[in-house]
């Protein structure tokens, strides 16, 4: 039955697609239906298809459109009956990675056999046969008495078995009356393939103790001693290899919600009947009560009925100071409880929690992302019909000269050898595999080539500062000290009740005072005031450690000198510690997020490389102007909430910049998706990771700038690479048209321009890093 769409639209899994040109033809066929307005994106294989009011389509008819044009489309299976990854984007892999082979294929859903097998197995028993086939070609004292027959032995199983996909796409294509890179590899290689096998049963390639003939000379000839079987086996298993790297960095598309989704709590203790239960978190409903004890997720949205703690909301929200709660309080799911037992009411349970409202932000913004068309694709929609009509008028026009059935078809075998794109499939594969293994020593990893035209476009760079530009981690700064006081003494004594507490806060003191002055003695009537600090005893001591007001509950105010020098902390974001025991205050300490010593560097490399950056923070405008002004940033924007970070990427889009994005958090997942280039810091959370384009293993900002200046030359890379592939083929077509190119000087010619793509970009792996 037919499926009415809503107001706001459908989305489609596509299955099928083997290149960006799949996902513009179904685009453009969806496009031209009435009131339609359909976006296809090939790296996520996915339709968003928006109506206009009263159209009357229905899903069945987008289904329809989209099957006329060759492809496959469905309705994603609905959350109750399909696996988590399967309701991911990206998490169907419909054949795209094996030339449209299983389309039923569904990525990483835990039952599903891994959709990357049957292309590494093809690419691997081509690379076996063919690397045989083509040393001996091109080595001749490898060609023994019938080393051809092997050779065609070995050829046939990869220019039939591995070369599948292509021709199997290249006949959808043109049943459809569409021509792609498939469709010249396709024809290439069994041209090559047909050719030869011409050579060696009608011609005198097949005769004992033949040689295979090189001779570089420019003359008609009739071909039949010519062997091409090293050219069809070799550009398939190249073209194969480059297929696999692609459909690897595909494979990755839906992982960010999903290292979002498993950051949420996976049980919870509800209280039933005065009892506590231990139940699945997906069973909490609206209004049940639950407990969380310290170091616990929350396992929901909801609201704080009983107990006062610390919640450490980083993980999420990129604070790095933890919230103090108590009753009445809201709190966040996929928080964590930093302090003591908290009894919670849910508010909101499932698809309506923070977490999952930031999940939907990172699909929709992955869904909408533009996939980067193929420069080679683009060209060959114009070069591939050309070289058919061209081999197919120099095949006509020989026969009707006169010249020979036999020099009509060398001449029409030479133009599509010589067209056969053999560097155009290496010319971006090669480059990136190049340009991504000297990254990844780097530590700098690239998901694909789709990201590196964004490279050259950005020219803003949007900073998060949690774990980005400051270590995310609460630091001991700064020690004001009241007359008569020693540095040694107030760490001793504040650092071990310190070491007593769970709140980061007090980690941070209670490590930097047993870093400098090694084991800290024991507190005894140790007690901690929700909110305030803590007291106790410690070597005779009456200790009083937190924030000022606990001091001067305890009679204990601070001296005009300390109460400056903690009003100046505050005024900058930092937190301020008073310290006081035996009846006097005796110091503040300071504490806050301190700023990675490399970013100031970062800064003013990424400037220099014709970026303007911009502070986005959680944090309040103190905390972001103090941070802003020791790295060098003039431009901040602070006090953002996670889900408004997006708005503020689109915001910056909306002016005119191409925005680069650089986060570690899992707020920064859905910004980091959105942005023109999303670079994650690879000490940050998965789903950050998973959400950036490119990942910066070392969590030093400084790779942020060697990034974009690897990124780019790959780009500069594979752009030269496709230059020159199409450079070495086109010139050459006027003379194989004319009957002058001898094909083994056209395979000649082939195999040099691939010798220089390759050349060209093994030169990557001498790209240097500025980091030190």
């Amino acid at each position: 039955m037919a499926t009415a769409i809503g107001e706001h639209g459908v989305e489609l899994q596509i299955g099928g697609m083997t290149c960006a040109s799949c996902a513009a033809r179904i685009e453009k066929k969806l496009n031209r239906m009435e009131g339609v307005t359909a976006t296809v994106n090939y790296a996520t294989e996915r339709a968003r298809v928006t109506l206009a009011q009263g159209s009357g389509v229905e899903t069945a008819d987008l289904i329809a459109t989209v099957e006329k044009t060759g492809y496959t489309a469905a309705l994603p299976r609905p959350p109750a009956a399909a696996p988590a990854a399967a309701q991911l984007p990206g998490g169907a892999d419909h054949g795209a990675a094996d030339g449209a082979d299983g389309a039923d294929d569904r990525a990483e859903d835990g039952h599903a056999p891994d959709p990357l097998a049957p292309l590494r197995q093809r690419l691997l028993i081509s690379l076996a046969l063919s690397v045989p086939v083509v040393l001996m070609a091109m080595v001749p004292p490898l060609q023994f008495t019938y080393w051809q027959w092997l050779s065609l032995t070995l050829a046939a199983p990869v220019v039939a078995y591995g070369a599948w996909p292509f021709h199997r796409a290249a006949w959808t294509n043109l049943r459809h009356g569409a021509a792609t890179m498939d469709t010249l590899i396709s024809m290439g290689t069994l041209a090559a393939m047909g050719w030869s096998l011409y050579a060696l049963f009608f011609g005198t390639a097949g005769m004992p103790g033949m040689t295979h003939p090189f001779a570089l000379t420019l003359a008609r000839t009739d071909g039949g001693s010519a062997l091409y079987l090293e050219a069809a086996a070799g550009v398939t298993t190249f073209i194969l290899a480059g297929r696999y790297a692609e459909a690897r960095s595909k494979r990755k598309a839906g992982a960010a919600l999903r290292a979002l989704l498993e950051l949420g709590a996976k049980d919870v203790t509800v209280l039933r009947d005065g009892r506590e239960v231990r139940v699945p978190t997906a069973a909490l409903r609206v209004g049940d009560r639950f407990t969380v004890r310290p170091g616990e997720k929350i396992a929901t949205d909801g609201t704080v009925l009983e107990g006062a703690s610390a919640v450490d909301a980083s993980m999420l929200t990129g604070e790095s100071v933890p919230v103090e709660v108590s009753p009445g309080d809201t709190v966040t799911g996929a928080t964590v409880n930093a302090g003591g037992r908290l009894v919670v009411e849910a508010t909101r349970v499932g698809a309506d929690t923070q977490l999952a409202r930031m999940g939907r932000l990172v699909e929709e913004a992955q869904n909408g992302k533009a996939a980067a068309q193929r420069l080679a694709d683009r060209i060959s929609a114009v070069f591939v019909p050309v070289v058919i009509v061209l081999a197919l008028g120099t095949l006509g026009y020989w026969l009707t000269a006169g010249a020979g059935a036999a020099a009509a078809f060398t001449a029409a075998v030479a133009v599509l050898i010589i067209a056969c794109p053999c560097a155009l499939g290496l010319a971006t594969p090669t480059a990136l595999m190049a340009g991504t293994g000297r990254g990844a020593q780097l530590g700098i990893l690239l998901k694909g080539p789709e990201v590196l035209e964004s490279t050259r476009r950005v020219d803003t760079v949007v900073l998060d500062k949690t774990g980005t530009v400051t270590t995310g981690v609460m630091t001991l700064t700064g020690i004001h000290l009241a007359e008569g006081a020693s540095e040694a003494e107030v760490l001793r004594l504040a650092g071990a009740l310190e070491h007593a507490s769970e709140h980061p806060v007090a980690r941070a003191v209670a490590a930097q005072a047993a870093s400098r002055t090694g084991t800290l003695p024991t507190p005894v009537e140790f007690t901690n005031v929700p909110g305030l600090g803590v007291t106790g005893v410690v070597e005779g001591h009456s200790v009083v450690v937190g924030r000022a007001q606990l001091l001067e509950q305890r009679e204990l105010p601070l001296p005009p000198a300390l109460a400056e020098a903690r009003a100046a902390a505050e005024a900058r974001g930092r937190t301020a510690v008073a310290v006081g025991w035996d009846g006097a205050a005796r110091a503040v300490l300071v504490v806050s997020d301190a700023v990675k010593p490399t970013s100031a560097e970062a800064v003013r490399r990424l400037r220099a490389l014709g970026l303007t950056p911009v502070l986005l923070t959680g944090d309040n405008q103190a905390v972001a102007a103090s941070v802003a002004a020791e790295v060098g940033i003039d431009e901040v924007i602070a006090e953002v909430l996670p889900e408004d970070k997006v708005a503020v990427v689109e915001r910056l889009q909306a002016e005119g910049r191409s925005v680069a994005m650089v986060g570690d958090g899992v707020n920064d997942a859905a910004a980091l998706a959105t942005a023109d280039l999303g670079l994650a810091m690879g000490t940050g959370t998965d789903a950050a990771i998973e959400a950036g384009d490119l990942t910066l293993v070392r969590g030093d900002l400084r790779a942020a700038a060697d990034a974009i200046r690897l990124a780019r030359a790959t780009l500069g890379t594979i752009r030269t690479n496709l230059f020159w592939a199409f450079g070495y083929n086109v010139a050459a077509l006027p003379l194989a048209a004319a009957g002058l190119l001898n094909p083994m000087i056209a395979g000649a010619a082939m195999a040099c321009s691939s010798v220089f793509v390759v050349g060209n970009s093994l030169r990557l792996r001498r790209f240097r890093a500025l980091a030190g």
